[in-house]
């Protein structure tokens, strides 16, 4: 398996991952704050604005190829065995294709105006 391969894998189980995570959400067996930490890993991964933005070199792939599969591992280590093994097979039989909506991209950057907001008052605080 050549590299390029590899990371072509690695990248679709990543995928298929977040989406059995979208049906675990979904699952009335789910804890509610795995339901809660897994919607705000999925809305992240979906996000067009990255935590560390992608023009910077190195560590503008540091969310994608390190913060992302991480959350991802820590949420399912929260869910129940059952409840993953459910939503995984879901995500194998039943793919998903999101439609582009306008409005999911406002409240996106609403989140994100808001979290902003809240971060610099906090900093401004401090200083």
């Amino acid at each position: 398996m050549t590299l390029a391969q590899h990371w072509k894998h690695w990248a679709k189980a990543l995928k298929q991952q977040t989406l059995a995570l979208y049906y675990a959400c979904q699952d009335p067996d789910t804890p509610r704050l795995s339901r809660w930490l897994a919607l705000a890993v999925i809305a992240y991964a979906l996000s067009p604005i990255d935590l560390i933005p992608d023009f910077i070199p190195v560590l503008g792939y540091v969310d994608d190829l390190l913060l992302l599969p991480l959350a991802c591992w820590l949420i399912i280590r929260t869910l129940p065995e059952v409840v993953w093994q459910r939503s995984l097979e879901k995500a194998r039989t039943t793919p998903l294709t999101l439609a582009k909506k306008r409005w999911m991209a406002v409240v996106i950057v609403l989140i994100w105006t808001v979290v902003t907001a809240i971060f610099g008052i906090w900093l401004l605080k401090l200083i």
